[in-house]
Parts: C-alpha cells; sequence; structure tokens
C-alpha cells in the first residue's frame, strides 16, 4: 500500500501465495494456527492475575500477588491505532457496522451529498419512466378459467418483467455511482483524512467502467446460473416439469448464493486496489476463503438492516401514498389493475429517495471495511494503514 487512499495491489501478499517455511503475517511463528492478535509484531499479552485472597496464613498469596508484572519485558499490548474510524486490527461486526456509521457522521456532507443527489435523478427518471414510457399493464378478468386463466397470468407477468426492467437498470446503475464514490470516502475515512466530494469523485471515476463492467459479468452469471436451473423443468412440462424447476430453482439458488458471497470483496479490491474485472474476483475468492459463512453472515444482517429500515421509512410514505391517491387503490380493488396517478407516483418516490439516502452509505461502508478486515487478517494491513496514515514509530516496520 501507498500513502494515497486508493490502496495499491498487494502483489506477493499472503492471500496470493507464501513462500514454503515463511509464516503469514497473521499466523504465530510455530505454526499452531491462526493468530487474532492485531499484528505479528505484538509484545506478548500481560500475565493474568488470580482472585485477590485477603488474610495471611498457609493459604495467603505471598506479597504482590495478582499485581501484574512491571517493566519492558511484561508489557501489556498496546491499544489498537485508530486514526480514523475503526480500530487497526481485526474488526468484530459491530465495529463494522460503527464504522459504516460512523464514516456517514463524519463525512456527512460529503456522504449526503452523493446519496442524496443520485437518489434523486434516479428515482426522477423511474417516475419519467413509469408515468409515460412503461405500457399500461393487462387487465385482468377475475372469472376466467382454465386456458383463458393461465394466458392472463403469463402476459401479466411478462408486464410485470417488462416494467420492472428499466428501474431495475436505473438502480443498477445509480447503485454503480454511489458505491465507487462512497468506497473512496470510506478508504479515506479509515486513514482519518479529510474528504470533500470533488476528492471522491475525481478518485472513483476512472474506475467506473471496470466497476460497471463487473456488475454486468456478475449479473450474467446470475441469470445463466438461474437459468440453468429452472430451464429443464420448463421444458418438460406437466407435473413433474414443474417439480423439476422447483427442485432446479432451489439448487441454483444455492449456487447462486455461494458465488456471490465469494465474489462480494471484488468491488472494493477493484476500487482500492486497481485490479481488472477478472483479477479482482479472483481477489475476492481468495480474500473470502475460509471465511465464507462469517462473510455471509455480516452481509446477511446488514441486509436485515437494511430491510428493517426500508420498512420502517417506506410503510408510512406507503400509506400516505394511498391516502392522497384513492382513486389508485379502487380501480386495483374493483378493476384489477392498478391506475395510480401523480400524487402516489410523487410520495412514493420521496420515500424510495430518503431510504436510498441511508442504505447505500450503509450497504458500501460494509463492503469497503469488510474487505479492509479481510486484508488485516490475512496480510496484516494495519501497518500498512498505519503507517499510510503518519502514525509515528510505523516508519520502519514491515
Amino acid at each position: 500500500m501507498n500513502d494515497t487512499p486508493g490502496w495499491a495491489s498487494p502483489g506477493s501478499a499472503p492471500s496470493d501465495g507464501q513462500e514454503a517455511g515463511v509464516p503469514r503475517p497473521s499466523e504465530p511463528v510455530d505454526g499452531s494456527g491462526p493468530a487474532e492478535h492485531w499484528s505479528s509484531t505484538q509484545p506478548p499479552a500481560g500475565q493474568w492475575s488470580p482472585p485477590a485472597h485477603s488474610g495471611t496464613g498457609p493459604g495467603a498469596p505471598p506479597p504482590g500477588w495478582g499485581v501484574p508484572p512491571q517493566g519492558p519485558g511484561w508489557a501489556r499490548p498496546p491499544a489498537a491505532a485508530k486514526p480514523g474510524v475503526i480500530p487497526l486490527r481485526p474488526l468484530g461486526v459491530g465495529e463494522i457496522l460503527d464504522g459504516a456509521v460512523s464514516t456517514m457522521r463524519a463525512h456527512w456532507r460529503t456522504v449526503l451529498g452523493i446519496t442524496l443527489t443520485v437518489s434523486v435523478i434516479a428515482q426522477a427518471a423511474i417516475l419519467l419512466v413509469q408515468r409515460y414510457l412503461l405500457p399500461e399493464p393487462p387487465s385482468i378478468d377475475r372469472n376466467a378459467t382454465g386456458s383463458e386463466a393461465l394466458r392472463q397470468a403469463a402476459d401479466s407477468f411478462r408486464s410485470s418483467l417488462l416494467n420492472s426492467t428499466p428501474s431495475l437498470l436505473i438502480t443498477m446503475l445509480a447503485t454503480i455511482f454511489t458505491t465507487a464514490v462512497l468506497t473512496m470516502v470510506i478508504s479515506r475515512s479509515v486513514l482519518g483524512r479529510p474528504v470533500t466530494l470533488s476528492d471522491a469523485w475525481t478518485e472513483a471515476r476512472p474506475r467506473l467502467l471496470p466497476l460497471l463492467g463487473l456488475t454486468v459479468v456478475l449479473t450474467a452469471m446470475a441469470a445463466a446460473i438461474m437459468t440453468a436451473g429452472i430451464l429443464p423443468g420448463f421444458l418438460i412440462g406437466d407435473t413433474a416439469g414443474v417439480g423439476l424447476a422447483f427442485i432446479g430453482l432451489l439448487a441454483a439458488g444455492g449456487v447462486f448464493l455461494w458465488l456471490m458471497v465469494r465474489f462480494s470483496l471484488a468491488s472494493p479490491a477493484l476500487m482500492l486496489e486497481r485490479q481488472s474485472i477478472t483479477a479482482s474476483m479472483r481477489r475476492s475468492a481468495k480474500l473470502v476463503r475460509g471465511a465464507w459463512w462469517r462473510t455471509f453472515g455480516i452481509l446477511a444482517l446488514t441486509s436485515l438492516l437494511t430491510l428493517i429500515v426500508s420498512l420502517v421509512i417506506g410503510i408510512p410514505f406507503g400509506l400516505i401514498a394511498v391516502a392522497v391517491d384513492d382513486g389508485g387503490l379502487h380501480s386495483l380493488l374493483t378493476e384489477g389493475t392498478a391506475n395510480f396517478g401523480w400524487p402516489f407516483l410523487i410520495v412514493s418516490a420521496i420515500g424510495d429517495v430518503v431510504v436510498a439516502t441511508i442504505a447505500y452509505p450503509l450497504s458500501a461502508g460494509v463492503m469497503a471495511l469488510l474487505y479492509v478486515d479481510q486484508r488485516i487478517r490475512r496480510e496484516a494491513l494495519d501497518i500498512d494503514l498505519a503507517r499510510a496514515a503518519g502514525l509515528p514509530g510505523y516508519a520502519n516496520r514491515s
């Protein structure tokens, strides 16, 4: 790593392979297993003290018993350096989440400027597309049965898929932009450095196209996996085909989940190490190896928190939207088609903007800090970070 917020490729980092007989920075010399200490140069831990025993006699401890030994050889390990929003040592789940929130608080002007601007533009585009470009949903005959009901269901599914595609594309582009810029904000906040929107945009701009390419590759991979899972069942048809499609869907979902967690750190690797698309995917796979379940748990917890925030904010806005435009709800209940007007769409869009303003930096922060945590655990990145932050005593450490 160099002394800039964009972190250089680790080259022959321990996760990329290690010479035989040379212990990794995060492993003890005796090879007894992975160490949980914040770096290999940490001084020995202080000695334990037994419970206090008062009085005198055969069972009484000698004078000075229970007092921690003093002297350079018995010093307790120093507290981890914390130049920015996280301590420079392996992080717990709570510290990763707290670091993401602390970044939002410490750089709220930059974070709010990014997320609010992108969210407003994205929601305005979605609103205009929904109102003027998308076709009206097909009407549903509630009395239809048999093949007619099946045809209506298929038409409704195709219409929903067509109507949701533009919104998904716009949301994907907004997510890519905010992730790129916010990752640069977080890289500076870890070092305790100030950052402006202009600084973050200047550093993130050259990586936008590679990040878009990575997103397209992962999306195409997910689509191919899900298609391969359900296609055989649809080709067979009948009841047996439905059962086969369901089993294939479950299997494809498991493979999809495993791969998405495996490549979850590809985005920060691409941004902070200036890696290519394929190199960032390999980098993510190496960092996640041996920590898949931990990575999955942190990402699942983040998704749950984001969902809770979305519900807490979205439900009130949804109720207000229905209240100010009850004509759309009436048409949905009586005619089977949702014909909501401008009041409903505007209020719903405002709610989506508020949700995105909170969810974007939380997700991007957790992803970037999870990447930092894995590199600290595997490559002693804490020393490089402390050196880059200009902390005293780290200039000659390796």
